[in-house]
């Protein structure tokens, strides 16, 4: 049986937990960065303001990343199913577009974020 504090609890639950997933979904900022990765290694970075189209091959799959105009999107692809394709151009740094049968990874990033080649920025400075 349900008992009013159960009723209570669910409407304070809602009351938080819906604006807070709104805010966080929402949340994305501008990158100026694309960083591709394949089969969980980074395959390159590439700066946002640049066009360009990224061949990314390997064991017989490929796919075509497109940078233009600010914006990413996944132009070819050879799997089978088309989800990456069909999931538009992204901008924002919670934007991905992700290739689960070529296991290829496509994520905007701020340029200081993430892992870069060259070790990335120092974390802390101890003196």
């Amino acid at each position: 049986m349900i008992k009013k504090a159960d009723i209570i609890l669910l409407i304070i639950i809602l009351a938080v937990g819906i604006p807070l997933s709104v805010l966080s979904l929402s949340a994305g900022t501008s990158g100026d960065r694309v960083r591709i990765s394949l089969n969980g290694k980074v395959y390159g970075t590439y700066p946002l303001d640049e066009d360009r189209v990224v061949k990314v091959s390997a064991g017989g799959h490929t796919n075509h990343i497109t940078i233009k105009d600010g914006q990413v999107s996944m132009s070819y692809s050879t799997c089978r199913n088309q989800v990456c394709v069909n999931t538009g151009a992204i901008s924002k740094t919670k934007d991905s577009i992700v290739c689960l049968p070529n296991r290829v990874v496509v994520e905007i990033i701020s340029h200081g974020s993430g892992k870069s080649g060259a070790g990335g920025d120092a974390d802390v400075i101890s003196g």
